[in-house]
């Protein structure tokens, strides 16, 4: 297997993150509190203000499931009673606390002093922790986000997630650490995101350039890293996402595509929109499959989990509870179908996609429900051919490398033909 090949942002996430899960390790000893949360509409910022730790236990089970350690911690939850058919995030999660609660660098994981559940369009975050209050015995706030359920936030809801911010959560807070809200560092801490929003949203839209000098689906689940953990609103991530931009910029001015695991990628023959997450525990593989076929992610919906900057949204010192409660209605899980339909045509015409590919996730109803509509109303209305794929996110037994590989194969080779004018019947390549 060839050395996986890194450039100096890379490098200095890595750092970032490993730096994050010692300071998570030695949080009892430090005398530090911890805060389990969730990554969409994760209040990141107002969580630091008050010197709290974040822990997000969607990011320890996709990291373990990259170093393909989940399939046992699933095995042991279902063993203790939970259905092949609950998400697999939460089996890997209440695996790893049977197991010890070890994290994904080797270091023990604190318990939790406070469970805050930031609810945005997923009814599992609710069962989960309900479960990991059984476990830890300890106190819930749930922030209660209103769903978009006609595609956009009025007054009413940002108003009605502020009170919920002012009445519940911040006494909290202040009664965890001890602390009252200092509105001014949580002002500063704001300025510093949209900071890093900027960068992050010009990374993104740097995909519109030919060659792509990005992948914005496997290599923007690296990117999104520092962002939607524990790093916005800080001056380390607002350093990250600076090097990044540089970085992205100098390949277009060198007329380079994505870096991948293996180097350079060689000719962009390819550029496709994805929708949906990808799979993690086979994730080098399935990366391999695209651009070994000189296909790049141009834009991905994924991407977008922990906040949806590229459609205009920054953090908004001025108002800093209120640019809270929006962005935690703008999260990509508290969008409707329709306006997922609306964002995936925008990618597909503005980044000048030749088609689209959504990865269908067995265990996750968040992102899965309404995709082969999503599917089909995208084909109607872009005139671009969609793919669909099949697997899980942490859960090795749906990953099929075989079925995959033959389905992309043989959709690529769909747009081919359809490039050279021949007559393909069906546009997308069925499950």
């Amino acid at each position: 297997m060839s050395t996986v090949v890194r450039d100096q942002s890379q490098e200095l996430q890595k750092q970032l993150i490993s730096g994050y899960f010692d300071s998570l390790s030695t949080a009892n000893e430090d005398g530090k509190k911890v805060v389990y949360t969730f990554v969409p509409g994760n209040l990141t910022e107002l969580i630091r203000a008050f010197d709290l730790l974040p822990v997000l236990p969607e990011i320890n089970a996709l990291q373990y499931g990259m170093r393909q350690k989940t399939g046992q911690f699933i095995l042991d939850a279902e063993k203790a009673g939970h259905s092949e058919d609950v998400c697999t995030y939460v089996k890997a999660d209440l695996g790893m606390i049977r197991a010890g609660n070890i994290g994904p660098t080797g270091k023990k994981l604190p318990k939790p002093d406070l469970l805050l559940l930031s609810y945005t369009g997923c009814y599992t975050f609710m069962k989960w922790f309900e479960l990991l209050r059984e476990e830890y015995q300890c106190p819930v706030v749930m922030l209660h986000v209103p769903y978009q359920g006609d595609g956009k936030i009025s007054p009413a809801h940002r108003d009605y997630v502020v009170q919920q911010l002012k009445e519940k959560l911040i006494p909290a807070l202040e009664e965890l650490s001890g602390k009252k809200l200092d509105e001014d560092r949580l002002k500063e801490m704001l300025k510093l995101s949209a900071m890093a929003e900027d960068d992050l949203v010009a990374v993104f839209q740097s995909a519109k350039a030919k060659p792509s000098p990005i992948d914005a689906w496997f290599g923007g689940v690296y990117y999104i890293g520092p962002m939607f953990t524990a790093f916005r609103g800080t001056q380390a991530g607002v350093d990250y996402y600076k090097l990044l931009r540089a970085e992205v910029e100098e390949r277009i001015r060198l007329g380079k595509g994505p870096i991948t695991p293996e180097g350079d990628m060689n000719q962009e023959r390819f550029r496709l929109v994805a929708e949906g997450p990808p799979n993690w525990t086979s994730f080098r593989e399935f990366w391999k499959m695209f651009y070994d076929e000189g296909a790049t992610v141009v834009a991905s919906t994924y991407t977008k989990v922990g906040g949806t900057y590229d459609f205009g949204f920054r953090h908004d010192y001025t108002r800093p509870l209120e640019t809270l409660a929006e962005y935690c209605g703008e999260c990509y899980t508290n969008r409707n179908v329709p306006t997922r339909i609306d964002m995936l045509v925008k990618y597909v015409e503005e980044y000048e996609a030749d088609g689209f590919i959504i990865n269908s996730v067995k265990s996750c109803n968040s992102f899965s429900a309404g995709q082969l509509l999503i599917l089909r109303e995208v084909e109607r209305r872009t005139g671009r051919p969609g793919a669909f794929i099949e697997s899980d996110l942490v859960d090795p037994r749906y990953f099929s490398a075989a079925n995959i590989k033959n389905r992309l194969e043989s959709y690529l080779q769909m747009i081919e033909a359809r490039r050279a004018g021949g007559h393909v019947s069906g546009l997308e390549v069925s499950p």
